[in-house]
């Protein structure tokens, strides 16, 4: 499952990487520095602050994972075709199962790893994923949701400025959770069912 998983969501990044510039491989673009900023903003969200009283936002924390999950797929995809960086990945997942730990301090020495080598930290990533308690299903279903959904932006006029992100009086963020909710995520065509639900939604609460 795993396996299929991973490839399903190297082929999604592959995509929309290839939507967005289709050379997006020659461009070499800084994939660790969109990493450590995220790191940042995640931290934010667990929380760090001494001086106040502050719980985790769990939500928002897995929702900054997913998001540096993107990018730690775009380095990856960097060395090749899916299929082929899928081996490499699902060795390293596969010996990385621990057991949850200081999730600050891991988080800083996969910001650190991160920006040492310029390269994605997998083996740190499923730290992090492990701290927080997120299975790698959960993962695929969040990712694979949030990364429909840029494309679902990009083919209505994100990049023109013609899409409309609020349908009904919700953003389409929103939309999106619901919809997710109501799909069986191992299905092999959840990426398309989640498109095909989103098209249906924005057809007829935005554009009616």
């Amino acid at each position: 499952m795993i396996k299929q998983q991973l490839q399903v969501m190297l082929t999604l990044q592959d995509d929309i990487n290839t939507v967005v510039n289709e050379n997006w491989r020659a461009q070499n673009f800084a994939w660790y520095r969109a990493i450590w900023v995220e790191s940042a903003e995640l931290l934010d969200h667990y929380g760090w602050k001494w001086w106040k009283k502050q719980q985790p936002e769990m939500d928002q924390v897995k929702l900054e994972l997913v998001d540096i999950w993107h990018f730690g797929l775009s380095l990856e995809l960097q060395q090749g075709s899916p299929q082929q960086v899928s081996e490499t990945m699902l060795l390293e997942l596969e010996s990385a199962r621990r057991a949850p730990g200081d999730f600050r301090e891991n988080l800083e020495s996969f910001t650190l790893n991160t920006l040492a080598g310029k390269q994605f930290d997998l083996i740190g990533f499923a730290q992090l994923l492990a701290d927080v308690e997120m299975t790698f299903a959960e993962l695929y279903q969040r990712y694979v949701g949030k990364n429909v959904l840029n494309r679902f932006r990009q083919d209505n006029g994100y990049k023109d400025g013609s899409y409309i992100k609020n349908w009904a009086g919700r953003e389409d963020n929103e939309h999106l959770a619901e919809i997710t909710s109501l799909l069986d995520s191992a299905a092999t065509d959840y990426s398309d069912q989640v498109y095909a639900a989103l098209q249906e939604r924005y057809r007829d609460l935005a554009l009616a």
